[in-house]
């Protein structure tokens, strides 16, 4: 979550033929920059859109009795511990107590149901672990929001975390410490 840079070349005497000794000073070991990796909010899971368009009369009309009888006979268990997506792929008027009733089944088994699409369920599930960090700790902080990861990280998360950082850490930037955007210094002192 919240690391400070590995040190490796500290305040080294390094000797080079013919030449004085040279102490090489690591700036970024000694910048007091702390991280902010994105990455590690990330909610491991298997993502699953459940889409209601199947089970519309010629995938535009919603027939209360055969929706419910749908759902009554559906085997939500295949949606156990996974994070469900609901949304209904075609333009069809569905009302809102359908998407409702979905969320209500699968509430027993899916680990997070979300109305909207994956990529918005990815946000969302980053939003939530974010509201966990207990961000008064980058008061007065350098920060540095990490730019590479192994897992995608979606571009309205970076911007979120932005926001909640902005006011409280005295600079933010963008990328590794060794190599960082400056975005925001604030006026303080």
């Amino acid at each position: 979550m919240i690391e400070k840079p590995q040190d490796s070349l500290d305040q080294s005497s390094i000797s080079v033929e013919g030449r004085m000794e040279e102490t090489i000073n690591n700036r970024v070991s000694n910048s007091h920059l702390v991280t902010l990796d994105l990455e590690e909010f990330y909610s491991s899971g298997e993502r699953v859109l459940f889409d209601i368009k199947n089970w519309l009369y010629e995938e535009q009309i919603l027939k209360e009795k055969d929706f419910r009888k749908s759902i009554k006979l559906h085997d939500w268990s295949h949606y156990q511990n996974k994070f469900v997506a609901i949304t209904c792929s075609v333009d069809a008027i569905i009302p809102t107590w359908a998407f409702m009733l979905i969320a209500i089944s699968l509430k027993p088994y899916a680990k997070f149901v979300f109305f909207g699409s994956l990529s918005q369920l990815e946000i969302q599930l980053f939003i939530k672990a974010l509201d966990m960090l207990d961000w008064k700790k980058f008061y007065n902080a350098k920060v540095v929001i990490k730019g590479c990861s192994k897992v995608e990280v979606p571009v309205a998360v970076y911007v979120e975390a932005a926001n909640r950082l902005q006011g409280l850490a005295t600079s933010i930037m963008y990328g590794e410490p060794c190599s960082t955007v400056p975005l925001y210094k604030s006026n303080k002192g």
